[in-house]
């Protein structure tokens, strides 16, 4: 995923596609165990459909595109106050079409109170030798990372599929990259889009409060109190209100990070 505001110079890496099935190899081939946690797509913010997605849920990651109004709104963000970041993992992004990768990082930085890394795999290594850096000195060590660059390019590439359509409730269509969610009155349509210009947010739960981490962005952003259970909702409705300023955007994906029951396959 692009950024507008990147220097012709800076290091880029192929996008990785919003695409759970090319996470989950992503996060298992670096360390996450797979009876530990697995990756599935949000069809849409009815609650009916909210409860389809495996519970618990440890982190949601929102993909959109980059517009001229979101980035007005990230720059009145970086006025805001942030939350020391000793609380939250972040970590700065500094590598073009890096942000899916960025939002695992954060994503996973911030649950491994829940998940149990393999000791000595890439994850587990990364986090400790970056544990004690600032948001910017974390960006620099991942893009001076061979070893991660290499396993990024492994899963961009493995996420260049031919066409594939399921007929889903809503209706679900996937297509190389990215997915559109075009937003009726119940449901979210997805239908496909290709990855330019787009950011990765990712909402995480850390002692209560729900953050909002964006490597684009100065520093983790609270959106007040949240609980386990009420994680995907509560990411939820601040997604809704990201989707509504931005009204003649339709190219959205949504994409959940859920702990895997003891003995699930």
């Amino acid at each position: 995923m692009a950024t507008l505001d990147e220097s012709p110079a800076a290091k880029r890496w192929l996008p990785l596609e919003a695409n759970p099935d090319v996470m989950n190899q992503f996060l298992w081939g670096l360390g996450i165990p797979e009876t530990e946690a697995e990756c599935y797509d949000v069809y849409g913010f009815d609650e009916e459909l909210l409860e389809m997605v495996p519970k618990p849920v440890l982190a949601v990651l929102f993909l959109y595109p980059i517009t001229k109004q979101s980035e007005e709104e990230r720059m009145l963000q970086a006025n805001e106050i942030k939350e020391p970041h000793g609380r939250v993992y972040f970590m700065k992004q500094t590598v073009g079409n890096a942000c899916g990768t960025i939002g695992l990082l954060h994503a996973v930085g911030n649950i491994t109170s829940e998940i149990k890394l393999l000791e000595g795999s890439f994850l587990d290594k990364f986090f400790k030798s970056t544990a004690g850096l600032d948001p910017l000195e974390r960006a620099r060590f991942l893009e001076n990372d061979r070893e991660m660059e290499v396993a990024h390019s492994v899963a961009a590439t493995a996420g260049d599929t031919e066409f594939v359509l399921l007929v889903l409730p809503p209706f679900l269509c996937r297509l190389q990259t990215m997915w559109t969610l075009t937003l009726s009155a119940s449901h979210v349509w997805m239908m496909p889009a290709l990855l330019k210009n787009f950011d990765c947010t990712v909402y995480i739960l850390v002692i209560g409060i729900l953050y909002e981490l964006d490597g684009r962005k100065t520093g983790p952003i609270s959106h007040g109190a949240s609980s386990p259970s009420t994680l995907l909702q509560d990411a939820a409705k601040v997604i809704q209100g990201m989707i509504q300023k931005n009204p003649e955007s339709l190219n959205f994906n949504v994409i959940a990070i859920s702990k895997k029951a003891a003995g699930a396959p």
